[in-house]
């Protein structure tokens, strides 16, 4: 840009006559100069000698400008505000806000510092000097807000276990445009964000639907803000979820799980819900309980056991949430039962009112199943072993049978044979004669 200016010298000559002049009127000189100046100066060049930096800062800190010179030839520098008021000329601050302060002066640099930034001192700087013809550049001064007020609401303050709530956070009144994020514990969750502009400053709500379970209660719901002119400005809530009672039986007696005829039997109903569950009920599926029990609160007593007390015992507790169940299958062994069975109860999961889960019920006839299969072994073997003997004892009085029958065959053929000259004369000479010749000659052929 070209410029009608005045001569470098001249202002020069006026500035040296403002310094000789008397104390009164020295500043009205300097003031007037000052105004001519920036009045008159209308910039050209490039700038090339001027180096400067823009500045970023936070709403209430301090913001740093700097007009440097690389080639200083003892030029006048001047730094002016957007509105192009002088704030410092040299070493001089005619702009009357007290909150510029000069930090350094020499011919090759003017650095002023503003204190408790605001949002309207956002805007560009000028740095001007005074050379033949006279260069300008500007630094541009961002101010950053952060939120005004950092809200989290919750559509509901107790929430029913599988029900879907409504959680909004909202950052007030920030610059730039607040990004909220989500957490529920330590996973993160996306929500709907919506930004509302007014005056150059920003409103960012964040919605987030959330499906709560019996899991999340007393879990923080946490709105985190992330923006440059704040770290770790996060605000949160605790769920509050209500769930149906898990349910549990323990054996409490007796220790080693094995029920005899004769013997007492304790179990104890455990159940957590929330709210806590307000009635536990003891029944006996299809059968009423046995006279001889004895129901205490969690508690259920059936002393003196026999096998008439057999079945599956039914623990149930409810709130007003929901009801929940778990089982116990009772079988009382004879007193001579010395075996104790791997498992000797079938307890359902707390967390199912409705079925037995398969797991659980395979294991609970793990016991019984290894004794069945005990049992069969042992008569297969005994059948075996009798079946074996048996064959042996055959064959030993077969042999035996055969061996008589041939000696005697043997014995019959050699009395005839002494005198005999042939088979059919020893035969007829044989016991009994010539009434068996033929019989006995029939047999041997």
């Amino acid at each position: 840009m070209a410029s009608a200016v005045l001569p470098s010298g001249s202002l020069c000559a006026a500035a040296a006559a403002a310094a000789a002049a008397p104390p009164g009127l020295r500043l009205r000189l300097r003031l007037l100069l000052l105004l001519l100046s920036a009045a008159a100066l209308i910039p050209t060049g490039d700038g090339q000698n001027l180096i400067t930096e823009d500045v970023t800062v936070v709403e209430g800190e301090v913001a740093t400008i700097s007009c440097r010179v690389k080639n200083s030839d003892d030029s006048v520098i001047q730094l002016l505000n957007p509105n192009r008021q002088t704030i410092y000329f040299r070493d001089f601050r005619p702009l009357k806000d007290s909150r510029f302060q000069l930090v350094n002066f020499s011919n090759s640099e003017l650095r002023v510092s503003l204190t408790n930034v605001s949002i309207s001192d956002e805007g560009r700087y000028f740095c001007q000097l005074y050379t033949d013809p006279p260069q300008e550049i500007y630094t541009t001064i961002t101010v950053l807000v952060p939120p005004r007020n950092l809200m989290i609401d919750i559509q509901k303050d107790t929430a029913v276990e599988g029900e879907e709530i409504e959680v909004n956070c909202t950052a007030m009144a920030s610059k730039p445009a607040t990004t909220i994020r989500w957490f529920k514990g330590n996973k993160e969750l996306t929500g709907k964000s919506e930004v509302e502009e007014w005056s150059d400053m920003y409103t960012v709500t964040s919605q987030l639907m959330l499906t709560v379970g019996k899991e999340d209660d007393g879990v923080p719901v946490i709105c985190l803000v992330d923006h440059p002119a704040v770290k770790d400005m996060q605000t949160q809530r605790y769920l509050e979820v209500q769930y149906k009672p898990q349910v549990h039986i323990q054996l409490t007696y007796p220790p080693q799980g094995l029920t005899r005829e004769g013997d007492t039997l304790e179990l104890t109903c455990e159940a957590i819900g929330k709210p806590q569950p307000t009635m536990v009920n003891w029944v006996r599926l299809d059968d009423d309980l046995p006279q001889h029990a004895v129901v205490s609160g969690s508690n259920l007593l059936i002393n003196n056991l026999n096998k008439t007390d057999n079945g599956t015992y039914r623990c149930e507790a409810s709130n007003v949430v929901g009801t929940a169940h778990s089982d116990y299958t009772l079988y009382v062994y004879d007193t001579t039962a010395t075996t104790e069975p791997a498992v000797h109860g079938l307890t359902q999961l707390p967390n199912s009112a409705e079925e037995l889960d398969s797991e659980d019920l395979s294991d609970s006839r793990a016991g019984e199943d290894n004794s069945i299969r005990a049992v069969d072994h042992a008569v297969i073997g005994g059948v075996v072993a009798v079946v074996v003997f048996a064959m042996l004892c055959l064959l030993i009085i077969l042999g035996r049978y055969f061996a008589r029958h041939k000696g005697t065959y043997f014995t019959h053929e050699a009395k005839g044979a002494d005198d005999a000259a042939d088979a059919d004369t020893a035969i007829i000479n044989a016991e009994g004669g010539q009434n068996n010749s033929e019989e006995k000659k029939e047999y041997f052929i």
